[in-house]
């Protein structure tokens, strides 16, 4: 390329908001015979944005537009200006400076041209004189007669300087306060360009978004790109023709006394002869009545509308509500006192909802503190949000809601029913894709529910009326929206809309909460269960559906969310219903699961124990419900350690339900389950592996292989297994239970961790450590990530993974692991939890193994006492700690006292577990490498 091409190529460096001034420049330097390269003009969307700034820097020089925004940090241009100067080729930057901001102190050797403030004649003459530079030319000026410039003689007309208006212009006021917005206005600036006609329309399906601010900042921004502006209010079809006629008359289209008829077809005539014009249609409602006054032609048309139904006439663009930057940004501009933390915090409150933002700034600078703003919030929304609308906005937030449910109620009153319904729910989509009608729905519901032509119109006439956003089969509202339509609806109404709650979330009921292929439903609906107030059910269905979300939620793991709603829902039907009613039993069976999920097994049996009570002497001995208390009941003795009760209880619910159910009934096959848990627990483990196994086939015979009570069932048969000694066949079992658990719960579900985590055990017996090491370690992150890290279950996986750490080599982790776990169990479960004693010997290895074995066996001493105190002397884990305290013992060189234990723990050995158990050859062979003056290995 010559040194001239390289002249005459230029680059347009310029800040996103300085856009207006980008293309004014761009077009005056074509226009002078300069070949120019502007990001927005010849760059294509998807390309490389760096690759393409570096090889128009190596093919010519750039003009950089100096502004406030050029040297914001973060924007691309500061690549740009460095990349220059970097480059040691000072003649390649141009500076042109469009506002009054010094640059940056590394810049200022360089001369920048200063175009800010001249007129548009002037501004032109600098800007080419800083693109020229102080040369002689080298060839014979260009003629100045009549010509002028080549895009001149193409009949193309220049932009006007930005800032100065066109000469035909009617726009209100600009916003002296707008904030942000830039990426939004480019988005703007693209789409009219592009398809000439645009309309601006909220895209979470709210007022108050900011529609008509952004097309008045647009109007103005660009004001230098039209010769012809005009505001049209549109919310009144009716009052356009007239709007329309003044544009005509001003424009010359048409004489004074023509009828608007008339005078709009010479203005549309007149309009499509042009170019450079932009018509503004404020607040339209409906394309229908709008199309006839679209003129057609190269100019632009900007519509602002609450309805989204525009894409048959217009290029539809969502506008969505603040950035949280912008949000703070406007909030502390407004009330200077605010924090970052408290703008950031009532910014989430009003969803960055710019209206609500504007009247809450007026409130907090009107008096009202933080602190009263947001309990008015909750308490008094739509009074609240009735104050301090902005002078250049008709209405306040409430009122604008208001009146548009009134409109709403006018034209589609079904509608109207169904947004207050959804008022009461959560600000989540609601899924009216998946509800079918009921007979326990009001008659207006069922009409929307089973007619889907019904269904479409009002939820057509929601979206236009810019109350709720409706997608995929869903309809959405903003908490904003909730709150104010909440507080204006009447005792009647408020009754009304309860009903109409209870009965869309009970025909919206996915179906069997157990089954995972309606996880994903359950989800989708679950927000609206949490939130529903629980005085709001009335029915039995109502209540089924509240706790089955409650249930889905336990299953989750997520069981302390579950609690505290389940507390509330038993509380309020408790009053309302009394105790002993079947709604307030249910509801008490759901709670006493959710404690017992989080460990609290105490507050569960006690909860479980005054249930069961109540049923039998409702219901009966043999009744169902009865049943299924004494069910969880034995469930919650097992976890409190009365595992005989706990067995005789399990028994008799098994054989009970045996006889009026059947064997093969899900409910017995539960009880049986339930029963062979029981048994290995007290040592029975063939009776155990035995009814395990049975209960198993029948299972996968009448509920399917991967239902999760069958593969429930598989998991505890391998246990069975593997006490049986057959690791083999456990870990087989235990490997397809944990790849059926994976593809149908998924690899984070609780029951799926927990196979895991056997499985990793199983492997470990089988001599695979690194396997098990891995497994596990997957395992432990995944249940803290699901449960937590003092969830039992993840402590447990911890406490397996530090064993499995030791066995590879790797003490320090082992011994850090073992440690934390330690502490964690302690901490959540207690000292003499049988976990947190487990979890004290193992550390005691691992401290041992590292070296310090006085530590060892100080810890080491206490778990052993701790153990006898709580397990007995005879148990197997306190045998195990005294055999490794034995050890510890020697090592420090108290030979007779290490002599002394070990006899003792051989003897109880041989008595507990016979002569022939490995663990009693192993005190014995600890014996005689005492005698010897040696020690050996320790228990694990």
């Amino acid at each position: 390329m010559s040194g001239e091409d390289v002249e005459r190529r230029v680059f347009i460096s310029h800040a996103g908001p300085d856009r207006a001034w980008a293309e004014w420049v761009a077009w005056q330097l074509e226009d002078a015979g300069y070949t120019t390269e502007l990001d927005y003009w010849d760059w294509a969307a998807g390309e490389n944005f760096i690759l393409k700034m570096n090889d128009a820097l190596k093919s010519g020089r750039m003009v950089a537009l100096f502004s406030a925004a050029y040297f914001e940090p973060g924007r691309f241009t500061t690549d740009e200006w460095t990349a220059v100067l970097a480059a040691k080729d000072k003649g390649k930057l141009v500076p042109v400076r469009i506002d009054a901001t010094e640059p940056p102190p590394i810049l200022a050797p360089i001369l920048a041209a200063s175009i800010h403030g001249l007129e548009e004649a002037q501004a032109r003459a600098a800007l080419l004189g800083a693109v020229a530079g102080p040369r002689r030319p080298d060839h014979e000026p260009a003629f100045p007669g009549p010509g002028g410039g080549r895009l001149r003689r193409l009949g193309a007309t220049s932009p006007r300087l930005p800032g100065t208006l066109p000469r035909v212009w009617n726009l209100p006021a600009r916003n002296a306060g707008f904030t942000g917005r830039d990426d939004v206005l480019l988005r703007l600036r693209q789409a009219l360009t592009s398809h000439t006609t645009v309309a601006l329309q909220a895209g979470d399906g709210r007022g108050g978004i900011g529609k008509t601010q952004l097309a008045l900042e647009y109007a103005y921004r660009f004001a230098g790109d039209y010769e012809l502006t005009w505001w049209i209010r549109a919310e009144e079809p009716g009052l356009i023709p007239d709007q329309l006629t003044a544009l005509a008359v001003r424009t010359g289209a048409a004489p004074a006394d023509t009828t608007p008829a008339d005078a709009w077809d010479a203005l549309a005539a007149d309009l499509r002869s042009r170019g450079r014009w932009l018509l503004v249609f404020d607040n339209a409602e409906d394309p229908a009545a709008l199309r006839p006054y679209l003129p057609g032609g190269t100019g632009h048309v900007l519509i602002t509308s609450r309805n989204r139904q525009w894409h048959t006439i217009a290029h539809a663009m969502d506008v969505y509500a603040f950035t949280r930057p912008e949000s703070v940004h406007l909030l502390r501009t407004r009330v200077p006192t605010l924090t970052e933390q408290d703008a950031d915090r009532l910014a989430q409150a009003l969803d960055d909802l710019p209206l609500a933002l504007v009247q809450a700034a007026a409130s907090l600078d009107n008096g009202l503190t933080l602190t009263q703003y947001h309990q008015l919030l909750n308490a008094q929304a739509s009074a609240l949000l009735d104050q301090d609308p902005p002078d250049d906005y008709p209405v306040s937030l409430a009122a604008q809601t208001r009146l548009s449910h009134q409109r709403l109620t006018h034209d589609n009153p079904d509608a109207a029913l169904l947004l207050n319904a959804c008022a009461l729910l959560a600000p989540e989509p609601f899924p009216l894709h998946n509800c079918t009608a009921h007979n326990d729905a009001p008659a207006t519901l069922n009409t929307l529910l089973g007619k889907p032509l019904s269904m479409k119109n009002a939820l057509t006439a929601v979206t236009r009326h810019a109350l709720g956003r409706v997608q995929d089969g869903t309809l959405q509202l903003h908490r904003l929206t909730q709150a104010i339509l909440r507080d204006q609806l009447d005792d009647q109404q408020r009754t009304q809309a309860a009903h109409s709650a209870e009965a869309l979330l009970v025909a919206a009921r996915p179906g069997d909460v157990e089954e995972p292929a309606n996880w994903p439903a359950w989800s989708d609906l679950g927000p609206h269960l949490l939130t529903v107030d629980p005085h709001d059910i009335t029915t039995e269905a109502g209540r089924d559906v509240v706790r089955d979300g409650c249930a889905r939620l336990i299953d989750r793991g997520d069981a302390m969310t579950a609690i505290h709603r389940l507390e509330e829902l038993h509380q309020v039907w408790g009053e309302q219903l009394g105790p002993d009613h079947e709604g307030t039993l249910w509801t008490a069976n759901y709670l006493a699961n959710a404690y017992s999920a989080a460990s609290q097994h105490e507050r569960a049996r006690e909860l479980d124990q005054d249930t069961y009570q109540r049923r039998r002497r409702i219901l009966g001995d043999d009744h169902p419900d009865t049943l299924a208390s004494a069910g969880n009941l034995a469930i919650r003795l097992a976890a409190l350690g009365d595992t005989q009760a706990a067995a005789d209880l399990a028994r008799d619910t098994y054989h009970r339900r045996k006889g009026t159910l059947g064997d093969d009934h899900p409910h017995t096959l539960t009880s049986a389950h339930s029963l062979a848990i029981r048994l290995a627990a007290l040592g029975d483990t063939q009776a155990a592996a035995d009814l395990g196994r049975d209960t198993y086939h029948r299972r996968k015979h009448t509920l399917g292989e991967d239902h999760p009570h069958t593969l429930a069932g598989a998991h505890n048969l391998a246990i069975d297994l593997a006490a049986l000694g057959d690791t083999q066949a456990a870990a087989d079992l235990g490997r397809d239970t944990y790849d059926r658990r994976k593809g149908t719960l998924g690899e984070d579900h609780p029951d799926t961790l927990t196979s895991a985590h056997s499985l990793a055990i199983w492997l470990a017996d089988l001599g695979d450590t690194q396997a098990a090491a891995d497994l596990g370690r997957d395992t432990y992150h995944r249940r803290k990530h699901t449960l937590g890290d003092d969830h039992p279950d993840t402590l447990s996986t911890a406490h397996s993974l530090a064993n499995r750490l030791a066995k590879l080599g790797d003490t320090q982790a082992a011994a850090d692991l073992a440690r934390d776990t330690y502490h964690r169990c302690k901490r959540t479960l207690g000292d003499d939890h049988p976990d947190t004693l487990s979890a004290a010997h193992n550390l005691a290895i691992d401290l041992a193994a590292l070296g310090d074995t006085q530590a060892a066996a100080d810890l080491g001493q206490d778990t052993y006492h701790r153990r006898k105190g709580t397990l007995g002397e005879d148990h197997p884990d306190t045998l195990s700690t005294a055999h490794n305290l034995a050890i510890d013992l020697a090592a420090l060189g108290d030979t007779q006292a290490a002599a002394d234990l070990g006899q003792d723990t051989y003897h109880r050995r041989k008595h507990t577990l016979g002569e022939d158990h490995h663990n009693t050859l192993a005190s014995q062979g600890l014996l005689a490498r005492l005698e010897e003056g040696q020690t050996g290995g320790k228990d694990d």
